[in-house]
């Protein structure tokens, strides 16, 4: 059932993409909020319409790829994937931590003691948190010996596996240091009143579809059963009816990144070494970010989403490429090899952002008849879920009978992905391969997906049923992808 914030932001994009196709969003895009809430209507969830008003004004800019953000002192644009909509954030009141009715008023108060700022007091009902003196560090809950201080963190700063988010003492608005961030995403989708969001591209991408540029999209594996049950076949024929030149599933390029993974690890477990899969741009910040030492682990080879990019312009050096996914963080991947200046998707997209499309084009996938063929593997449309890409790069070793042993460390969440890591940089790790998933359950599970996960993988499994099994080597071979640069020129 879509919750009330994923049909605001629903509205907001399909009217943005439907004056883009229209090439009137200029004109339309300051009346959008009104067509949404119209004049006399009642506040929902904010304090008044002109507040709701102005939220959509901001959600508008988001899908526009326009974003100002608040750095508690001044405004400011950023190319960031995620960013915070200032208006939408409710500050919330919350004091992290709160004596509960456990508190027993003990003699020892070790609390009290445990606090170098003097923020609890004793009375004779209890304890009692200062919030203008506390200063959040969590010593008073540590040290009651009946646990009766809770931890309430705000869901935002909650979710993020990297500690990037930050709340402001004197308004309450949260921002992000960017200088953490990964762009996973877990914070768009654990805030209630979705005041976190990622900032679109989806006008971009129309706009070259307007002006008769080849746009071709590329889709991720993880796209079957997100839309019902639409085959690749139909999703292909579905994205030509909206514009797109062409349409090839990513599984083609996860064969190839699994391909010249594996021949990394034949080299990595000569040497009696170890690598990290490059897949995941989540994880590949995470990395970047934070565990800089460990860089030079990481998979030399490119992602599915840029090998397939890659093969299309080698096919048709004109096209723009537009990647379609439940990915955010494939946003800053893709901004990160613009940076480079090197050959790369030219836009993502999430299913959000495409399921906007097809409303503001009136298409549905279920009905438009299949017009394309299995591309990849098997095994590379298994990319889509943990696990999936080390049995890709198994898979290539015995096909290339490789008679060494290649263990895999199978890394599902930022939790297991960051002990991990630890685990790697202490030397304590055993396997050749650890495969790095930021999304628990994998890509099937990101934060812009539209369906949920248990309904998308009964629906997966049954597409998957179709699907012929095929070797990934030769499967290379047949297709043409054994001479397209995999390096990520890093």
């Amino acid at each position: 059932m879509k919750t009330e914030r994923v049909n605001w932001k629903h509205h907001v994009l399909t009217a943005v993409a439907k004056y883009s196709y229209e090439g009137t969003l200029e004109k339309h895009k300051e009346h959008i909020p009104l067509e949404i809430i119209p004049h006399g209507s009642q506040a929902t969830y904010r304090c008044c319409v002109y507040r709701e008003r102005e939220i959509l004004r901001n959600r508008v800019d988001w899908a526009y790829g326009r974003a100002s953000v608040y750095d508690g002192q001044h405004y400011y644009f950023t190319d960031e994937p995620v960013a915070v909509i200032n208006s939408a954030c409710e500050g919330c009141p919350l004091q992290r931590y709160t004596v509960t009715s456990n508190c027993q008023h003990c003699m020892a108060q070790r609390c009290m003691e445990a606090c170098r700022f003097d923020a609890i007091i004793m009375t004779h009902q209890g304890a009692v948190i200062d919030p203008d003196k506390c200063r959040e560090c969590g010593m008073c809950a540590q040290a009651c010996p009946y646990n009766a201080i809770s931890d309430a963190r705000r869901p935002c700063v909650r979710s993020c596996p990297v500690d990037a988010i930050s709340v402001d003492k004197k308004n309450r608005r949260a921002s992000i240091d960017y200088s953490k961030c990964i762009s996973c995403g877990n914070c768009t989708v654990a805030c209630p009143f979705s005041a976190i969001s990622d900032v679109s591209m989806i006008c971009d991408v129309i706009n070259d579809i307007r002006e008769g540029k080849q746009v071709i999209a590329c889709f991720a594996p993880s796209i079957e059963g997100q839309f019902g049950g639409v085959s690749v076949g139909e999703m292909i024929g579905a994205l030509r009816q909206l514009g797109f030149a062409d349409a090839m599933e990513v599984s083609l390029g996860a064969d190839a990144t699994a391909y010249y993974e594996a021949q990394e690890a034949k080299e990595v477990a000569r040497e009696g070494g170890h690598m990290t899969t490059s897949c995941c741009p989540a994880f590949y910040n995470m990395v970047k970010k934070h565990y800089p030492q460990l860089m030079d682990k990481v998979s030399h080879t490119v992602s599915p989403m840029v090998a397939t990019a890659r093969f299309i312009k080698k096919m048709n050096p004109e096209a723009k490429v537009a990647f379609i996914g439940p990915c955010i963080a494939k946003k800053s991947e893709v901004k990160r090899y613009q940076k480079a200046e090197k050959e790369g998707a030219d836009y993502a997209l999430t299913f959000e952002e495409l399921r906007a499309m097809f409303d503001a084009k009136n298409v549905d996938p279920e009905a438009i008849a299949a017009t394309g063929v299995q591309q990849g593997s098997v095994y590379g449309k298994n990319f889509a879920a943990a696990g999936g890409v080390s049995a890709a790069v198994q898979e290539v070793l015995v096909e290339d009978q490789f008679d060494m042993p290649v263990s895999c460390l199978k890394c599902s969440g930022a939790a297991e992905c960051k002990k991990a890591l630890l685990m790697l940089r202490a030397g304590k790790i055993n396997e050749t391969i650890i495969e790095g998933m930021v999304c628990e359950g994998g890509c099937i599970n990101g934060p812009a997906k539209i369906t949920d996960m248990r309904h998308s993988m009964g629906m997966r499994k049954q597409l998957m049923m179709s699907a012929d099994d095929r070797k990934i080597g030769e499967n290379l071979k047949n297709s043409g992808f054994v001479d397209i640069d995999m390096k990520d020129g890093r």
